[in-house]
């Protein structure tokens, strides 16, 4: 199903609507013969990883099978926020109270490291801390905030308030929620401008930044390791895997991969956004007020925000758990986002795009080494903060400079037998999911 010519603009894009302002730009260095750090991901991760490595004195070189920053990072919805998808009671049951309680501070230190990295480096990115308000799906979603309301702000540092359904448009203008909960440690950026400002960051630190290169395997060789491209070969004393929902090889599968052990334990999900034409203005204020960033409570979510500029509405979902096109999703997204907003019925859409998330089996990110290669990934669909933050550490650990324990290095990264890396089962889960969240709404 294509977009009808009643939702599509005259000026439609099927591309990010983040790249009119930022477009992932082509850089024109070759591939080196040779480097101290070779980083194979050019996102967040690695950027980030790459930074940290310059400022400790490593060469790096940071390796991307298309433009650098092309991938999730210029294509996400710009929500800004620590923490993980996962209740701690299940945590607790698998680390123990005390892994559980640390695994939960450090990805909750990720919100104010990207703080601090934006402010740091002068990175012009249009971010606002604007806090977050998660829209319950049914009044069990509700009860199930409230309990957790007061945890959450007791981890982060940030103040949480809930909001009952009768006083809902304080914090969304939708009567389609069960009330929620807004959370003051969240905010929201522009995420093609971030990854530009990353990546210069990361180049004025002396990082070299290769586009067009595709690593499909890395060897250990006399102490070091030679990287296989399309390119050609290269030669490093140490590596980073970054490329986290773009791990798979180009045919799918593990199969020619940079690193297919870690393909083995990623499954990517595509995730897709439309952007509206602008809008009446004074509504996107009425739609978002204090323009928070949006998630609802549903297990197939929906995310959406006002855009930067507060001239349009941002909307993302899981609106296929197949290989459907951004243009064939669009039509999906628009109706669930005229569900919760019936007065954008007929706005139309001007840009409609997907990217890759990352989903792990124990829903955790992860850093490590394996066979002598370090890997960073695992955002759960979270990654702004997060994929800065596990780069970061990643290379204070490659470099041999951390000075704490990072709760989320080493941890067992599990897998499904015969996984190869393509999930197969995505339709079946995602359509259950489906059905559990229409049962829920029904019951509600």
């Amino acid at each position: 199903m294509s977009i009808p010519s009643s939702l599509r603009a005259p000026d439609f894009q099927a591309r990010p609507y983040w790249w009119d302002a930022a477009e992932p730009p082509k850089r024109a260095n070759p591939l080196p013969d040779r480097a101290a750090v070779a980083i194979v991901g050019g996102g967040y991760a690695g950027l980030s990883a790459a930074l940290t490595l310059r400022r400790l004195g490593h060469e790096v070189v940071v390796l991307d099978a298309e433009r650098i920053g092309w991938g999730a990072s210029s294509r996400n919805g710009g929500a800004v926020s620590g923490g993980l998808k996962l209740a701690a009671g299940d945590l607790a049951r698998r680390h123990g109270e005390a892994r559980a309680r640390a695994i939960l501070e450090t990805a909750a230190a990720s919100f104010p490291f990207i703080e601090e990295l934006i402010a740091r480096e002068g990175i012009d990115c249009d971010y606002v801390r604007c806090g977050r308000f998660s829209a319950a799906w049914t009044p069990a979603d509700y009860r199930s905030m409230e309990a957790r309301a007061g945890k959450l702000a007791a981890l982060t540092g940030h103040a949480t308030r809930m909001v009952p359904r009768e006083r809902q448009r304080e914090a969304l203008g939708s009567d389609h929620y069960h009330g929620g909960m807004i959370a003051d440690g969240a905010g929201s950026l522009h995420p093609g401008k971030y990854a530009r400002g990353l990546a210069q960051a990361a180049e004025r630190a002396g990082a070299v930044l290769v586009d067009g290169v595709r690593v499909s395997g890395i060897r250990q060789q006399g102490g070091r390791f030679r990287l296989d491209t399309d390119q050609g070969e290269m030669a490093a004393d140490s590596v980073l895997v970054a490329t986290n929902g773009y791990s798979r090889g180009p045919k799918g599968g593990s199969a020619g991969s940079a690193m297919p052990w870690l393909a083995r334990r990623l499954m990517p999900i595509a995730s897709y956004i439309i952007a509206t034409e602008p809008l009446e203005a004074g509504l996107a204020d009425r739609l978002f007020p204090q323009r928070r960033v949006v998630g609802d409570g549903r297990r197939v979510l929906n995310y959406f925000r006002a855009s930067p500029d507060g001239t349009r509405v941002i909307w993302g979902g899981r609106a296929s758990f197949r290989d459907a096109t951004a243009e064939e999703a669009a039509p999906t997204l628009h109706g669930m986002m005229t569900e919760v907003f019936p007065e954008l019925r007929n706005t139309r859409i001007t840009h409609a795009w997907n990217g890759n998330v990352a989903f792990t089996f124990d829903f955790l990110p992860h850093i490590g080494v394996q066979d002598g290669v370090h890997y960073a990934a695992g955002c759960q669909g979270s990654g702004v903060a997060m994929a800065s933050w596990l780069g970061h550490n990643a290379a204070l650990k490659l470099a041999g400079a951390a000075n704490h324990n990072f709760a989320l290095d080493s941890l067992h990264f599990p897998t499904m037998p015969l996984y190869d890396g393509t999930p197969w089962f995505l339709p079946l889960v995602g359509g259950w999911y489906r059905l559990r969240d229409r049962i829920d709404r029904m019951r509600a």
